[in-house]
């Protein structure tokens, strides 16, 4: 079963960080996305555009894009993995590993599924 792992963390924080900082966390964060290249387990990751420039489609119809994410949280969606995963508690597995390399991010986990009800994604 694919799984998406959904990356959270404050946004000012991420944008803190020297170039160097980010260098180092994303050097960490690439050991556990090779190895998990290398074990066929990893698809696609994106680390996700600043949320100033992130836009909302709602409403009625073809529906109205507004600006921002308007999320309620402190934590921005800012990246995404699709992993290959056996079970809820592997998919949980392989987030504590990208948390062990980001330890202040927050990760979302989530099946993925097709738009038709009950049709899982096939590898």
């Amino acid at each position: 079963m694919f799984y998406a792992i959904l990356a959270y963390h404050a946004e000012g924080v991420v944008e803190s960080w020297t170039p160097d900082e980010d260098a180092a966390l994303m050097d960490d964060l690439l050991k556990v996305h090779d190895r998990l290249v290398r074990e066929g387990r990893m698809g696609p990751a994106a680390r996700l555009g600043p949320t100033v420039d992130a836009r909302t489609l709602r409403g009625p119809g073809a529906g109205t894009v507004l600006d921002g994410p308007f999320a309620e949280t402190k934590e921005q969606l800012l990246g995404l993995y699709v992993v290959d995963c056996a079970d809820d508690e592997a998919a949980a597995e392989m987030a504590r590993q990208l948390r062990g390399a980001n330890p202040t991010a927050v990760y979302e986990i989530r099946p993925i599924a097709l738009y038709i009800p009950g049709a899982p994604l096939s590898p």
